[in-house]
């Protein structure tokens, strides 16, 4: 396995967990009971549970472009030094983006996200160059 589908990789792996942190929240806030029905009135949540649910779902919304152009680099055989760079920095920017977003930091969250976004940048102007 070569660094861009490693990273691929460990960013789904990312994907896959970072809605946990929300369901805890929502068990331990509604109980376990509630938080698995559909409940009329239930307990707000504390506001870094909710950001944690924004942060999964902006990890589902770019990781299917990350992976297109991960793969799609591999398909036409243009996986190099650069793509692998981008699929690091994304994984990475990735991470922070989690825990500074989860946190409320919002200059390290754009920050982070942009940063995520460069390293997709790299990989595409790799394919298209």
């Amino acid at each position: 396995m070569n660094t861009d589908l490693l990273y691929l990789t460990l960013s789904a792996a990312l994907c896959a967990v970072l809605w946990v942190p929300y369901i805890l929240s929502r068990i331990k806030t509604w109980g376990l009971m509630e938080a698995v029905g559909y409940p009329k009135n239930p307990p707000e949540l504390p506001a870094w549970a909710g950001r944690a649910k924004r942060v999964h779902e902006n990890m589902v919304e770019n990781l299917a472009p990350f992976a297109a152009l991960v793969l799609v680099a591999q398909i036409v055989g243009v996986a190099n030094e650069t793509t692998a760079l981008g699929a690091l920095i994304f994984f990475w920017a990735r991470v922070a983006h989690a825990i500074v977003y989860t946190l409320g930091i919002p200059w390290l969250r754009t920050l982070a996200f942009a940063v995520s976004w460069i390293g997709m940048l790299m990989i595409f102007l790799e394919i298209i160059g």
